[in-house]
């Protein structure tokens, strides 16, 4: 065993660093021929720990390794018996391994090892050890009964955990010389324990010439010592003068500590007269001023030519020295404390002088009327004011010195801009809106766009009209009011534009969004750089400025968004926030009436004409989704009116799909409904609007919509119509939406199409079932009962002599249907057709084909029931399928 113990070691755990700590011997049960070896291991990296193998020989005597199990997986080890000696082992892993061992003492001492090694590496999570006896498991137990092989065994773990491993392999000396002392006894290998016998007595040999050796040499070893001693009292005296010259040194050393302290505290002085030095100069040009710039400053004449720069200039270091971060220890010193005394003083002065002169010139400015709008330009356009922010631009440095030194005098100075600018603009904004409507319509008084009175009357006279007209005339009433809907015919209508009005309003509306754009955006852009309204301090936002009359709108629209206007704000988000709301409080100032202003315009031309809806959610969508500066004044009112221009096209698509649910045909004769022939210029209007618009999906989805409710509509409308059959309806309105769909190739509506025109062909086929029937009735009627016989069990052969079914009646029948006669019924059948069709639907022709062949299916079935139950009857029907060929075209040429 001590042999396999060796070769598994090195063939198998050596290589990967694993120290073998037991092996077992075993077998499978009733398996004697498929052996293999259990080996307890541990690793001799850290950390450590422990493994369970099974390794099998190959046919080739090379040990492998065939399962491992982790030590922490071993759940149950099972001695099979604690009372009588057994050598079978079970071990639970991922299942329950069988095995028995080559002897129980084996057994018992690879048990003892699982055990140790379970104490040592699992002191918590030990499995379970049943069916063992107790003493194998007991730490500190005898082990003497078990044998000599047990208690080695048991010796060999606890010597291997101790020093963790029990082998050590031979280096390659001493391999070698093992070789050579085998080669000098013949027996070394066939006798080994002549050969041990060899070894001992060599060894003793050599312990006796050792000893022989040491007791020769006991003369020199007392010589050694003599001399020993000798150095040992030579050493003692020079200690003693080492001693002495330590002391003398200790007084030296004392010498130089004190100089050295005396060195250090000097540079240390020296240090901090230097500090101090370095801390008044920069305190001192932190807080001078020169003369020059308190001159300028005192005798500040913003009106005087070429003055600007050096006022300019004094200011920065006045704002400098004011704003020089001074220790708060500093800030005590009564020299300090007087200088910054002198400093207020000269900004006081200097604050009063830059806001006389700027408020003055803001307030000349506004009433400066400078650019005006121009009335027979070739295109509408909206004044600039950029000559009032030239005349403004150099003096931005000095608002940025009031904002940082005076937040009172800024304020003022920034609600007098306000107030003084926005007259401009609402001059020009107004003037420029009162163009676009004159340019549009040309001074026509458009629908809804009377006064508040006017609209009141109208609503009462309408009240009236509601109480006392019946549901058809309400009809009237109502949409007239309301415009161009689909379910109302175009003679009730109340008066729109027309599409040339359209266009013109699409591109002067386009026009007027492209127009406020760059000068509001120019206006914020000299705002925020005029005023430092990106300046990321902790100053409030003008509340004056934001309670100016029209805010509200704007504030509430553009809302919390928190995005960015262009300014660079730097600082913490609440900051950033901070700035956005000043520039947003400064633009509303200035812009009063600019939302108010394009509502109007916008609401004018939604009650003067439905369809205006369309193309302003379309222009503001492609001006807000375009946008490039997001958060901006003039994109959060455009934002604002986007949302009511959205609720405006929805309501106007749910009106469109409130008027086909709510449709009522009074005509005698129904033909097509109105919101099926209104349905083509709806979409023509509408794609010429949306073409390559963003805000296609909105479109389309309505389509839906909008189809989806005719399809259930057309047949309410044609089962409440008293005079034009059902049928009819459905078959003329459904082909027509087929082919209007068709036309038009609206995007995603294949299914609609496909549902439609299923729709036309079932009530097509309904039509013809119902009023063609069955010409040939008698004929029919005949030959139902020759099929009933038929079915009956009688022979297709032997109905002929059935006397109801003979060939003389057949015969009889025949007769009863000439040509002339059958001529004579179609030609009817053709008048009611054409009463209950429309001339709108233009489906007569195909009506009259599709009886055609209904007509011919019945003949072939009656000829070919003649053929297979009257055989060689020679019996035909007076007219062939040429006659009545001949009978529908002349019948349809005739009308």
């Amino acid at each position: 065993m001590a042999t396999i113990r060796h070769s598994l070691q090195r063939d198998v755990f050596e290589p990967t660093e694993e120290r073998l700590i037991g092996v077992l011997y075993v077998t499978k049960p009733g398996k004697k021929k498929k052996t293999s070896f259990l080996c307890a291991t541990i690793n001799k990296e850290k950390p450590v720990s422990a493994t369970v193998h099974q390794v099998k020989k190959t046919d080739k005597d090379i040990y492998k390794k065939k399962n491992s199990w982790l030590l922490r997986e071993l759940q149950v080890v099972d001695g099979r018996d604690e009372n009588k000696d057994t050598a079978e082992l079970d071990l639970t892993f991922d299942r329950v391994y069988k095995w028995v061992a080559n002897s129980t003492p084996d057994k018992n001492a690879f048990i003892q090892v699982l055990w140790k090694l379970c104490c040592r590496y699992l002191p918590k999570q030990k499995p379970q050890f049943i069916n063992v006896p107790a003493d194998l498991i007991e730490e500190n137990a005898t082990f003497a009964e078990n044998g000599d092989v047990t208690t080695a065994a048991f010796d060999t773990v606890e010597a291997a955990l101790e020093d963790e491993g029990d082998y050590r392999a031979l280096s390659e000396k001493e391999q070698i010389d093992l070789e050579r002392l085998m080669e000098q006894c013949d027996s070394a290998v066939s006798n080994a324990e002549a050969f041990a016998e060899q070894l001992s007595r060599d060894l003793s040999v050599l312990d006796g010439a050792n000893i022989h050796s040491m007791m020769a040499s006991e003369a020199q070893v007392e010589a050694l010592m003599d001399m020993i001693d000798e150095a040992y009292t030579e050493a003692e005296k020079i200690e003693t003068r080492l001693d002495s010259y330590d002391e003398i040194l200790q007084h030296v050393k004392d010498s130089i500590e004190k100089m050295a302290d005396k060195n250090t505290s000097i540079e240390q002085t020296n240090a901090n007269n230097s500090k101090l030095l370095e801390e008044l100069d920069k305190l001192i040009n932190q807080l001078e001023l020169p003369q020059r710039h308190q001159q300028v400053l005192l005798e500040a004449d913003l009106n005087k030519t070429g003055s600007l720069p050096q006022i300019i200039e004094a200011a920065m270091a006045l704002q400098t020295a004011i704003s020089a971060p001074i220790p708060t220890h500093l800030s005590q010193l009564q020299a300090v404390q007087d200088q910054k005394k002198r400093f207020e003083k000269l900004k006081s002065r200097f604050s009063q002088i830059i806001s006389r002169h700027l408020n003055n010139l803001f307030i000349h400015l506004g009433n400066d009327p400078g650019e005006t709008l121009s009335l027979h330009a070739e295109q509408l356009t909206l004044p600039r004011h950029g000559s009032i922010h030239t005349e403004l631009s150099p003096y931005t440095s000095l608002m940025h010195w009031v904002r940082a030194l005076d937040h009172k005098a800024y304020q003022h100075l920034n609600k007098t801009y306000a107030n003084s600018i926005s007259k401009l603009y609402e001059r020009d904004i107004r003037l420029f809106f009162e163009e676009a409507r004159q340019r549009i319509s040309g001074g026509r008084r458009l629908r809804g766009s009377g006064s508040s009175q006017d609209l009141a009357s109208m609503a009462g006279v309408a009240g009236k009209l509601t109480s006392q007209i019946k549901h058809g005339a309400q009809t009237l009433s109502t949409r007239t009011t309301t415009g161009a809907l689909l379910g109302v015919d175009r003679d009730l209508w109340g008066s729109e534009l027309d599409m040339q009005e359209r266009q013109k309003f699409d591109e002067i509306f386009e026009r007027v969004l492209s127009e406020l754009q760059p000068v509001c955006l120019a206006e914020q852009e000299f705002c925020i750089a005029f005023f430092n309204l990106n300046a990321a301090g902790t100053e409030k936002a003008p509340s004056s400025v934001a309670s100016t009359p029209g805010s509200s709108g704007s504030e509430e629209s553009s809302g919390s968004a928190g995005t960015s206007f262009g300014v660079s704000a730097a600082g913490t988000p609440g900051q950033c926030r901070l700035v956005n709301r000043e520039v947003r409080a400064m633009m509303v100032a200035l812009f009063t009436t600019l939302e108010q202003q394009l509502n109007s315009f916008i609401n004018t031309y939604d009650r003067a004409d439905s369809y205006c809806c369309l193309y302003i959610y379309v222009r503001l969508s492609e001006h807000v989704l375009t946008a490039e500066d997001t958060g901006s004044f003039l994109s959060t009112t455009f934002g604002s009116c986007l949302v009511q221009a959205k609720r405006n096209f929805d309501r106007f698509m749910n009106s469109q799909l409130q008027s086909v649910q709510e449709c009522r045909v009074t005509k005698k004769k129904c033909g097509i409904i109105p919101f099926i022939n209104n349905f083509e210029d709806f979409c023509h209007t509408a794609e010429s609007v949306f073409k390559k618009s963003e805000r296609r999906a909105d479109l389309d989805k309505w389509y839906v919509r909008l189809v989806m409710a005719m399809f259930e509509h057309i047949p309410r409308v044609a089962s409440e119509h008293q005079r034009t059959p059902p049928e009819v309806i459905k078959m003329e309105n459904y082909h027509v939406l087929h082919q209007l769909m068709f036309q038009l190739k609206l995007p995603g509506m294949d299914a609609q199409r496909k549902e439609a025109k299923q729709r036309y062909q079932e009530a097509l086929n309904a039509y013809v079932t119902q009023y063609f029937g069955r010409p040939l009735e008698k004929l029919n009627l005949f030959f139902d009962g020759v099929t009933a016989k038929v079915a009956g069990g009688v022979k297709e052969s032997e109905v002929g002599y059935q006397l109801a079914f003979s060939k003389q009646e057949l015969r009889k029948v025949i007769k009863e249907y000439p040509g002339k006669e059958v001529k004579r019924g179609l030609d009817q059948l053709y008048k009611k057709v054409e009463k209950h069709l429309s001339e709108e639907g233009n489906l007569l022709q195909v009506v009259w084909r599709a009886m055609q062949e209904e007509f011919i299916r019945q003949y072939k079935l009656i000829e070919d029931l003649i053929h297979r139950c009257y055989p060689g009857a020679m019996i035909n029907l007076e007219f062939s399928i040429d006659d009545i060929l001949n009978y529908f075209s002349d019948i349809a040429q005739s009308h």
